[in-house]
């Protein structure tokens, strides 16, 4: 199994970028999906996720300027970030709670991408 991440980048303060985190491979289930990030010199803190059922949770931070959806197919999530503040600079990694067929499961995590705001 494999989460393969785009978008980021750098943006000026106010403008929006787009994440998506697609997961590939001999994939039975996915359960819940999500955003972490790592600001510098800060601990990782959970950003968005999202259940099956299409329940979100937010950091208190972005809610109301992130929105965490999925495509149809439920394999890829995606994380709208508009209204972007220079406190939004950080490295976004995605993560899925997926199972392989025959196999337990387990929580997979893309590469990590770098988002950069300028004020």
């Amino acid at each position: 199994v494999q989460l393969v991440q785009s978008g980021g980048g750098l943006v000026q303060a106010g403008g929006s970028l787009r994440l998506s985190c697609a997961a590939s491979g001999n994939i039975s289930a996915i359960n819940s999906m999500g955003w972490y990030r790592q600001i510098a010199g800060k601990q990782r803190e959970l950003v968005a996720s999202i259940t099956p059922g299409e329940r979100q949770n937010y950091l208190d931070f972005v809610r109301g300027r992130f929105t965490i959806f999925r495509d149809d197919a439920k394999t890829t999530v995606f994380l709208q970030m508009n209204d972007l503040e220079p406190e939004d600079t950080a490295v976004y990694t995605c993560y899925g709670m997926i199972t392989e067929t025959g196999k337990s499961w387990d929580t997979y995590w893309g590469q990590g991408t770098q988002v950069t705001v300028s004020a």
